[in-house]
């Protein structure tokens, strides 16, 4: 999986991924992923969080649930991703269904 926008070596955001995607980001360094989309959003075919988080275990990454709703996100929300980020370990990977909005609680939680 290569289909991410890098943002500054240590942080990265991409759309949707799925368990199989997570051995391909931990060998281009990943350490954390960090998935800001809630569960069901997309319906049935999105992959739940917590299969997300068995897969980024098992392949030794860290993984955090930050769920967010386009659009709607708060100042508390930004700053829960900003300790998220003070205690990542990095390269972090966030990812949502397009990016967008992962890129966006990122921004937001810089100025925490």
């Amino acid at each position: 999986m290569d289909n991410f926008n890098r943002h500054t070596d240590d942080f990265a955001t991409c759309g949707q991924i799925t368990a199989a995607d997570i051995p391909a980001l931990k060998a281009q360094g990943f350490r954390t992923l960090i998935n800001n989309r809630p569960d069901q959003e997309g319906g049935p075919s999105q992959p739940e969080s917590a299969a997300l988080a068995e897969a980024a275990t098992a392949a030794g990454l860290h993984y955090i649930y930050l769920p967010v709703i386009s659009g709607q996100i708060t100042d508390e929300q930004a700053a829960t991703m900003r300790r998220a980020l003070d205690s990542a370990e990095y390269p972090v990977l966030a990812f949502c269904r397009s990016g967008a909005r992962s890129t966006q609680l990122w921004n937001m939680a810089l100025s925490q």
